[in-house]
């Protein structure tokens, strides 16, 4: 090769590797420029937002949504008890954000927050396989006496952690009244602990008191700590049966048993019936707020924290979300 060539080769090399850099300097530039925009959700709207998440970054190129999940409860003590920073929460039970967000930040007068926007409903149902024990005879009838079957798994959410979990309580609890019954609630829930779970009733009120610490006896019961994970459960065998958000049954593909309304914590039309169920929740983190959780139609909401550092597109992103619920399966139009 003469020397012209070489040059001209080496000419080339250096463009090369100059349109290489710049590529690559513009493709790392892109996507720095990008905004993170990061939402701590409740476990039961993971694959609801998946979808959301697809149409949002499409109408904001750029935009990063990062979704993390946990339980309702937990999912907002990451910004208030690990100050963690997120500009968006969202959970499964709207009266969780007064109760536990409408307090001051840590060196401050300032509240996490003072308002939520409400989102969206949905409703308990009792989730199960096609492997799960007796699937060939459960239906809408006789669902709770299959769930009290001592040779039936329950799974369910921990109350402490996630709002399924005492939605789930309440659920048992107002089947017992529903039914006319009083052993639907102990037989497959609160008599399965050691030692068991105090139950009191008043007229048609059924007050449970969790203690500080929840202690399974036996095998009839298993918890999770978000009611999303209840779903591996299912489909490993380790249970056969829990009562789920019909959200994540719909997103899940598996089967289901649709609870009666007065049941099913769904129906606005019954909540005067719903509260007749109430859960204590008696840990010592929760001394400071209102322990109980009375029981209510199920609405997700969620709410901009104050240490959100991007509040803008936070609003932006829960005004899309509370205008176009569409892709919250199981869920009706917005409230």
């Amino acid at each position: 090769m003469d020397i012209p060539d070489r040059i001209a080769l080496k000419g080339s090399l250096i463009l090369l590797i100059l349109f290489f850099l710049m590529c690559t300097t513009g493709c790392v530039e892109e996507k720095e420029e990008k905004t993170p925009l990061r939402v701590v959700a409740a476990g039961s709207l993971l694959l609801p937002f998946q979808a959301i998440e697809k149409r949002f970054e499409t109408e904001n190129p750029d935009v990063d949504l990062l979704v993390e999940g946990h339980g309702s409860i937990q999912a907002i003590r990451q910004v208030t008890d690990l100050n963690r920073s997120f500009d968006v929460v969202a959970v499964a039970d709207e009266s969780l954000i007064p109760a536990l967000m409408y307090q001051p930040m840590p060196g401050s007068d300032k509240n996490w927050v003072n308002n939520f926007t409400r989102f969206g409903t949905t409703e308990m149902v009792l989730l199960y396989t096609n492997n799960s024990a007796y699937a060939d005879e459960i239906n809408e009838s006789n669902w709770y006496k299959i769930l009290m079957r001592d040779d039936v798994r329950f799974g369910c959410a921990n109350p402490i952690l996630d709002a399924a979990g005492y939605r789930a309580i309440m659920v048992l609890a107002l089947a017992d009244r529903y039914y006319g019954r009083k052993d639907i609630l102990d037989g497959v829930y609160t008599g399965q602990f050691s030692p068991a779970i105090p139950v009191k009733t008043n007229g048609d009120i059924t007050r449970v008191s969790l203690p500080d610490v929840l202690k399974p006896d036996g095998l009839k019961v298993t918890m999770r700590d978000g009611s999303i994970f209840l779903l591996s459960l299912l489909q490993s065998g380790g249970v056969d049966y829990a009562i789920e958000y019909k959200c994540v049954a719909e997103g899940s593909k598996l089967p289901y048993v649709r609870l009666p309304d007065p049941i099913n914590l769904g129906e606005g039309d019954y909540q005067d019936y719903y509260r007749s169920a109430v859960v204590d929740l008696n840990f010592q983190r929760f001394s400071t707020i209102n322990q109980t959780r009375t029981g209510s139609q199920i609405i997700y909401a969620a709410c901009i924290p104050a240490n959100s550092k991007n509040p803008d597109l936070a609003a932006e992103f829960i005004r899309d979300l509370s205008e176009d619920n569409s892709a919250i399966s199981g869920m009706p139009d917005p409230v």
